[in-house]
Parts: C-alpha cells; structure tokens; sequence
C-alpha cells in the first residue's frame, strides 16, 4: 500500500509540497494538470514542469487524478476518435513519466455535486454536504453559482469555466440516450485506451458516481456493487479497474461497502482507494465526516481489513475532510483534516498487518 494525497498545482492549492513530505507516511502524491483543457495532450514539458517539482520535495508522482474525458467521447459523437487519440498520447506521455496509475470517471456533464459545500457541523468544523430534495429544486444557473461561489477562488475538477456555456445542451442532449446506449459509448472508449494501458503499465481506476443519485435525469454509471461489476465487464483486461471511493459508495444506503471492498480486490480489480466516511441524514442526504469511523455511518476499520485480507497493493488517500482549526482553501482539501484523516489510516493498516 502507498499512501498518498491530493495536490493541485500551479499555485492552485493552500496546501504545499512542503506541507505534505511532513505527514507522517505520505509518500507522493495525486495530481491534475489543471490548465491543459479537457481534450488536450498532455505534452511531457508540462508533466515534467509538475512532476519535477513533485520530486524535488522528495515525493512520487505516480497517480493522477485525473485525466478528464472528453464529452464528445461519452456522447459518442463522430469527433470522439479525435480525443481518444489525444487521450492515448497524453497516456504515453504519462507513463514515460512514471505514472502508474489513472483515476477518471465517466459521469455526464457534472463529474460530482455538493448542495452545500461548507455546511457548519456541531463541532463547529464545517464540511460539504448534499440534499437530493435540495438540489432537484434548482436550476442550472443555480446551481453552476453555488459552485463557484463556495470555491474560495480555488478551482473546482469538473467545474471548469469552459464546461459552464454547454452544460445545459449537454442536459438536454443526455436526454435522449438511453443507458444501454450509454455503456456502449463507454465500451467503446475502454475497448480503444485499454490496450494502451496494457502496453504502457498502467492501472486505470473508474471513480463512482458522486453522489450516488441521480440528477437532471442524466445516466448514471458507477454507484452500486451490480453497476461495478457491470462497468469493470465491458473489458476484462485487469487494467480496468476501480477507484474504490468509500464515501462515494457510502452515500448510497443501498451500498455495503465492506463486501465491495472485498469482492474486487480479491479480483485484482481495485487500483486505487479514497477512503473518507459519510454520516446519513435521510436516505437521500448526508454529509461528509471526520475519518473516524465513530463520526460517520461506514466502518473504517471492517474497510481497510477487508482491503489488507484480499491483498490490496495499490494506492490510499485520505479523501475530503472538514474544514477545522479555522482554515479556509479549497471544500474538501484543506490540511488539516486530510493529515488527520492520513494518520489514522496510517493507523488502521498498521493494526490490520499486525493482528490480522
């Protein structure tokens, strides 16, 4: 197991490297190269623009997180081969790099949603939060300010700028396709990028559905173990695999969490784990909770047993924390919190290689 954490660079973080190499067993990080536009090669000077300074603090660059696809290529429109090739370019310049491995996910239009993202706890930490009935009721303009607006003039992945003119015709496309028609866009996609994985030495990690409901009645892709198991069938290779998202999953009442850490880790199919617990609030709501598995509804510990006992090998982040101790940065991706979270799963996998 390698112990990493989310970092965005360019200035773009209120954490530094130097802030990271000192969380005790942090031993790299996961990364974006947020000013390359969606579609566009990543070009090996820009990696190793980031990568160099990655290194220079004496961490590994071998996740990111994450390589964003296109919309052409998931509404399978003719332009898609285009992409998929600069997709592939950009998986060689990768891999020349030492990366090893590639979180992304497929969902439409909006990779992920809070209704609120620094709902007040009763610690007085606040944290993001999501209610269904809540994010039904508003619009698009709506909802695209409440995101920029609680940014804290921070970047948000998958709310970028140039998505915000289509988002709407992008709606209103998803409309008309049907779910069927949906995983044969994604088929096709797998079918053309994982040969490439295969040849370049590196994992792919499908990130779950965040949240896991659905909104604007666009498809959903990953958000239940039979969904998993659906996704990781349309190509077989071990390349394809899962980011195993605890919160993700866990946001769904539906999910046990723990056999699904279990079932596809014992098939060598999870590469990558973000581990982070969720407290419920309804069936449909919930927010974000401190690691501890006492401050949520998941158990943390039953998690990463399950992990260690079906050989787990890949990488673990902490996933978002709360804001506390009076610090403002990004929702989710403070210090704090996040080195909190990084101690405790420290912790845990200690315990589990010693006892179990």
């Amino acid at each position: 197991m390698k112990l990493v954490l989310r970092w965005f660079p360019y200035g773009d973080d209120s954490v530094t490297l130097e802030n990271i190499r000192q969380i005790p067993g942090v031993r790299g990080v996961a990364t974006h190269l947020t000013r390359i536009p969606v579609g566009d090669v990543w070009t090996m000077d820009e990696i190793n623009l980031v990568k160099d300074e990655v290194n220079s603090y004496g961490l590994e660059m071998e996740v990111i997180e994450s390589l964003n696809i296109h919309e052409d290529i998931k509404k399978g429109l003719p332009s898609r081969d285009m992409y998929i090739d600069n997709y592939i370019e950009s998986m060689k310049n990768l891999s020349k790099a030492g990366v090893k491995c590639i979180c992304y996910n497929f969902m439409p239009v909006m990779d992920w949603y809070r209704s609120n993202l620094a709902q007040v706890l009763s610690d007085g930490s606040n944290a993001m939060a999501y209610s269904h009935d809540e994010a039904v009721k508003l619009t698009l303009e709506k909802i695209t300010a409440s995101m920029i607006d609680g940014a804290n003039n921070f970047s948000l992945p998958g709310w970028e700028p140039e998505r915000f003119g289509k988002m709407a015709e992008d709606i209103q496309f998803y409309q008309n396709v049907s779910s069927e028609e949906y995983f044969r866009n994604i088929k096709y996609f797998l079918d053309a990028i994982i040969p490439a994985a295969e040849e370049l030495d590196i994992n792919f990690a499908v990130h779950p559905d965040d949240p896991p409901m659905p909104l604007f009645n666009l498809p959903k892709v990953v958000n239940s173990k039979e969904s998993i198991d659906t996704y990781l069938n349309l190509n077989t290779s071990s390349r394809n695999g899962l980011t195993l998202c605890t919160g993700s999953l866990g946001a769904g009442v539906h999910n046990d969490v723990v056999d699904i850490a279990k079932t596809f880790t014992a098939k060598g199919k999870v590469h990558f784990v973000h581990l982070r617990n969720v407290k419920h609030e309804s069936d449909t709501d919930f927010h974000e909770s401190a690691h501890l598995s006492s401050c949520g509804d998941l158990d943390m510990l039953a998690i990463v047993k399950a992990l260690y006992e079906s050989g787990f090998d890949g990488y673990i982040r902490p996933d978002h924390g709360r804001m506390i101790w009076g610090e403002t940065g990004r929702p989710g991706y403070g210090l704090y919190d996040r080195a909190l979270g990084a101690t405790y799963i420290n912790g845990l996998w200690e315990a589990v290689t010693k006892l179990c």
